[in-house]
Parts: structure tokens; C-alpha cells; sequence
């Protein structure tokens, strides 16, 4: 057998310094033109200056304190019982049957785990399945600002129009006639977030009434992002999907994470009437065909959960929430309210600097 090549110690010498200076010569970033206008996520920069400067991060909608140890146990196990391979691909068939026990619960709706629910890899992902599934380029998509990032985003990854309507303060109220003047003949869907990210906003039975209207009448779809539905402090959370007409328009988004404080474990679903699952699922299929196996069989056990712990997570939730927005009014913040979700929305203008990124 032949020997191989040898090399001096000057020649590795010689090439390791070549390849340093090569690897350090400054290239341009690249990306795709959909995202070129895109920047680092701001969850991203305050995390990053959070550790850098031992702060506490008020910024990455995660918790600082653990889920339940019923839940990571029932992983546990589910890892130490073998179900470790691929998932099917919309979910595990037990998981499929505790969300549709959950929507009835919650809603009233009966759907079928098998063709009217997708688990996804968390919210996110089911976010971007249903706008790729289902938003052709060219088609109006209307967004009430501010909102999650990842909805321009994805949005952009199809081709969409983004029509935004923004939510101004102290209510944070739908502006209706606004919402009526952005509807066109190409508007494909509205995209609504109850309680909102990052307002604390509810929204109404009256203004979600007027907004099913508008789409009954000129053919919209809705997707409603409800990650935060069990964070409703002052009224019960109401679904687009439960009101007359919409459920056959409207595909539902939801997630573990917020509600079981185990947002690392990424499981997220839609529920949508068969027709409008086909296109979510064959989105999902070619992003990450299937979701982490033991954490499904998890997560049946967790959405069993008896109604004393969303009774006890509410409370607890209130209870920061005063000590936070007291804390921050006592610093000299102006606080909107919040009515739902983990957020605050604070004025820092009496601190006399010129824009929110400049108090950044």
C-alpha cells in the first residue's frame, strides 16, 4: 500500500498561517433579497447586552423560572420508553387528541385530531407554514402593529403585501374605518394576535364580531396567533374561530411554551378546517416534516392538566405583573394597561431621550 505524503513541519506551518489570513479577509454578507431588509432580531441584541451587562432581560418573551415537573417528567419517560424516532409527520396521534380536547374545552368547537390539526415546531414554525401554505406572492395580508417579527418575515418569504394597521395607545383599539379602507379586492387574510405581543391587548367580542364581518364579506381568511390565551387577566380569551361563519375561514396558532413556561421545547399546532390544513401541512412537511417525539407525548400530558392549574398560572402571572408595573411606574415610567399576555407597554419619553432606540 502506498505511503502517504508527508509534510514538513515549514509546510504546515506555512499553510495554517495561508488559511488564518484567508478565513480573516472580510467577506460581504449575504442573503436572499426576501430578507435582505431584514436585521438581527431585537430579541437577539437585548438578550445578547442582558448577558453582557448581567441585566435582567425584559425583552425575549421567555420566563425565569421552570415548567412543571409533571410535564418534564412525562418526557422523561417518554425518552426512557423509546419514543425517540420521527413523529408522524402532523403530530403524535395521543397529542393530535389533547389539543382537540383542549379546542373544546376552550371554545366549543369539535374538530378532528387527524385532519384539522398540525403540530408544529413550536408557534413560529405553524406561523410560517400557514403563511407559505396558504399566501400566494402578490396577496394583500393586513397585520396590526406592533407586531411579532416573524410575521413580516415569513410574510416576505411568500411574496405577500403587507398592509399594516397600527394600535395606538392608551386602549391599543382597533381603528375599524382604517382596517375597511387597507380591505381590496387582493386581500388574502388578516393576521390577528389575542392577547397581543406586545401591547397586553385583548381583543373585544365586538371588534372581533366587526373584523369577522369585513371577511365574511369580501372573502378574507384569518390566522389568529393565541399563544397567550390563558394569560387573559381581566375578560376570558375569545377565539375568531368560535364566532358564527368564521371557522371555515380561520386557522387557529398556538404553542406549549407560554402557557407551561417551557418555551425551549419549541411545540406549537394549527387548527384549521381540512381544506385550509392541506396548505399548512404541506408547508410543514418540507420545513420540518415532524416535531420532537418525546416532548409531543409530554405535552398530551401537560394540556390534560386540571383547570386549578390555569387558575393558579393567571394568578401568579397578576401578582408579578403588579409588582413590575409598580416598579416601573415608580422609576418614572408612563404604563399602559395590560390585560393579557407576560408584556407591559411603557412610555419613556419623560426621560427626555429621543426615540426608544436611543433609551435602548
Amino acid at each position: 500500500m502506498a505511503s502517504s505524503p508527508s509534510v514538513s513541519t515549514t509546510q504546515k506551518d506555512a499553510f495554517s498561517t495561508q488559511n488564518d489570513s484567508t478565513r480573516k479577509t472580510q467577506q460581504p454578507l449575504q442573503v436572499a433579497k426576501r430578507l435582505e431588509k431584514f436585521k438581527t432580531t431585537i430579541f437577539t441584541q437585548m438578550s445578547s447586552l442582558a448577558i453582557k451587562y448581567g441585566a435582567i432581560n425584559l425583552g425575549q418573551g421567555f420566563p425565569n423560572f421552570d415548567g412543571p415537573e409533571f410535564v418534564k417528567e412525562a418526557a422523561i419517560q417518554a425518552i426512557k420508553d423509546g419514543k425517540n424516532q420521527y413523529a408522524r409527520g402532523y403530530g403524535v396521534p395521543d397529542f393530535n387528541s389533547a389539543i382537540a380536547e383542549r379546542f373544546k374545552k376552550d371554545t366549543g368547537l369539535v374538530v378532528d385530531p387527524d385532519k384539522e390539526i398540525t403540530v408544529t415546531s413550536g408557534c413560529t414554525e405553524a406561523i410560517a407554514a400557514t403563511m407559505l401554505g396558504l399566501i400566494n406572492p402578490g396577496d394583500e395580508v393586513i397585520l396590526f402593529a406592533p407586531f411579532y417579527d416573524s410575521y413580516e418575515a415569513t410574510l416576505s418569504m411568500a411574496g405577500a403585501k403587507i398592509k399594516g394597521i397600527t394600535l395606538r395607545p392608551p386602549a391599543f383599539s382597533v381603528p375599524i374605518d382604517e382596517l375597511k379602507s387597507a380591505i381590496t379586492k387582493n386581500t388574502r387574510a388578516i393576521l390577528i394576535n389575542t392577547p397581543h405581543n406586545p401591547t397586553g391587548k385583548m381583543f373585544t367580542r365586538e371588534e372581533l364580531s366587526t373584523i369577522a364581518s369585513l371577511c365574511i364579506e369580501n372573502d378574507v381568511l384569518v390566522f389568529t396567533d393565541e399563544v397567550y390565551d390563558k394569560l387573559a387577566f381581566e375578560t376570558d380569551h375569545i377565539s375568531m374561530a368560535s364566532l358564527p361563519g368564521m371557522y371555515e375561514r380561520t386557522v387557529t396558532l398556538n404553542s406549549l411554551g407560554k402557557t407551561f413556561s417551557l418555551t425551549g421545547w419549541k411545540i406549537g399546532w394549527a387548527i384549521a378546517p381540512p381544506h385550509l390544513t392541506w396548505g399548512v401541512r404541506q408547508a410543514h412537511s418540507f420545513l420540518t416534516f415532524a416535531t420532537s417525539t418525546p416532548m409531543q407525548w409530554a405535552a398530551a400530558v401537560a394540556l390534560r392538566a386540571p383547570e386549578s392549574y390555569y387558575v393558579e398560572l393567571k394568578r401568579d402571572y397578576m401578582a408579578k405583573k403588579e409588582i413590575l408595573v409598580e416598579g416601573l411606574k415608580a422609576v418614572g415610567f408612563k404604563v399602559f394597561p395590560s390585560s393579557g399576555t407576560y408584556f407591559v407597554v411603557v412610555d419613556h419619553t419623560p426621560f427626555g431621550l429621543e426615540n426608544d432606540i436611543a433609551f435602548f
